[in-house]
Order: structure tokens, then sequence, then C-alpha cells
């Protein structure tokens, strides 16, 4: 093993204690039952989750990050995976191929809303900078994982809330309203409120196209 990996592993050894020391009984109770997971909870808030990825994200280059942020995601700790999300959420990561591959693979095994809308910030920040990727989205769609399904919309919700969207945005918002009426028959609440939080945000820029849609 080298001696960079060595210390990467070390790293990531540092920061699960730093989360370990940060975390609170009493929240981590709280934070299992709103996410009704069985996974080791540490209860670390999220303003510490922020800060923690913030000094990070300047620590340490794209490529170690996303060692880092894997190896966080495989400890298989709720607060590491949050922090795993939030080292990768950026508007601005180049070279990026790395972060989208990580990405796409996470979005397959999320399990609870907490981690489903860390992993959609990261991701609509991705398709934000490469459109392209939204053709990947086809298969999310019909996905059996529903969280899954339901980033289909919460990492588009940006083509929803453009005021002054170009041509290629309008484009790519017709193609997310074209997922969305084929997830609006999912009679899972998850999915349900996805569709309907897109329609809203959409409805404040365009109501005649949401009166469309909902005819």
């Amino acid at each position: 093993m080298s001696d960079g990996a060595i210390s990467l592993g070390d790293r990531k050894d540092a920061i699960l204690a730093d989360l370990r020391a940060a975390g609170n009984a009493t929240r981590a109770a709280r934070d299992r039952a709103a996410n009704r997971t069985d996974r080791e909870t540490l209860g670390v808030t999220p303003e510490m989750l922020n800060e923690m990825a913030k000094a990070l994200r300047v620590e340490l280059s794209v490529d170690h990050r996303v060692i880092i942020a894997d190896a966080l995601w495989r400890a298989d700790v709720f607060d590491a995976r949050m922090l795993a999300c939030k080292l990768l959420t950026q508007a601005r990561i180049r070279p990026d191929d790395g972060v989208w591959s990580l990405l796409e693979r996470w979005v397959h095994r999320l399990d609870c809303r907490a981690l489903a809308d860390a992993a959609s910030a990261a991701i609509s920040r991705r398709l934000a900078a490469q459109p392209a990727r939204l053709d990947l989205l086809d298969d999310w769609v019909a996905a059996a994982n529903p969280w899954t399904r339901r980033t289909v919309l919460t990492a588009t919700a940006h083509l929803a809330k453009a005021n002054h969207p170009s041509e290629a945005e309008r484009a790519a918002r017709e193609r997310v309203l074209g997922w969305a009426a084929a997830l609006r028959t999912d009679t899972r609440p998850v999915i349900a409120q996805a569709v309907e939080s897109w329609m809203r945000d959409l409805a404040r820029r365009d109501p005649d196209r949401v009166a469309a849609f909902r005819g």
C-alpha cells in the first residue's frame, strides 16, 4: 500500500472519530426514528456536517475527496454518509467524472429521505454542469428503489425553478415533465410529494404549462 493510500485511510479514520466526538445520543435516537433506519447514527447536527464538509473541500483535492467520500459511505454510518454527500456538493468541480461515478452508484442505494435529499443536492449540481447526463435518468425512472425514482425529480428541481430558461433548459424541462407524468401514477407518498413539489416550483414560473400537465 502506498504512503498516500495510508494517509487517506488515516484521514478517513480521523474524520469518523471527529463525527463520533460531535455526536449526540438524544439527537441520534431522533434521527434514527425520523429516517426509520437501524444504521448506526451519531446525531451530528447539520450545521456541524456543513462545517466539516466545507473544511474538507478546502483541504482535499477532487480525487482525494472522491476517495474519502467513498470510504465514508462504505463505513455505513448515517452521519458519515451525509458528510460523504456534502463533500461532493459543489457547483464547480473539475474534473468531476469521478464524483459523478460515485453519485451514480449511490443513487441506487438510497434508503431514507435525509440521504436522498443530500445526494440529490450533489447530483443536481453535476447535472447542471453537464446536462447531457440527463440521458442516464431514463433508467432511474423505472428503478426498483423508490428513492432512486424520487431523485429524478429532486435532482432536477433547478429546471423547474429557472426564471429565464434557455432553449436547452426548456427542452430539459419538458423531458422531466415526461418523467413526472410517468411517476405521478406511483402511489408511494415520497413520489407523489416529489411530483407535487416540482409542479409547485414550475407553477411559479410557468403556470400555463403546469395547468396543461394537470389537465
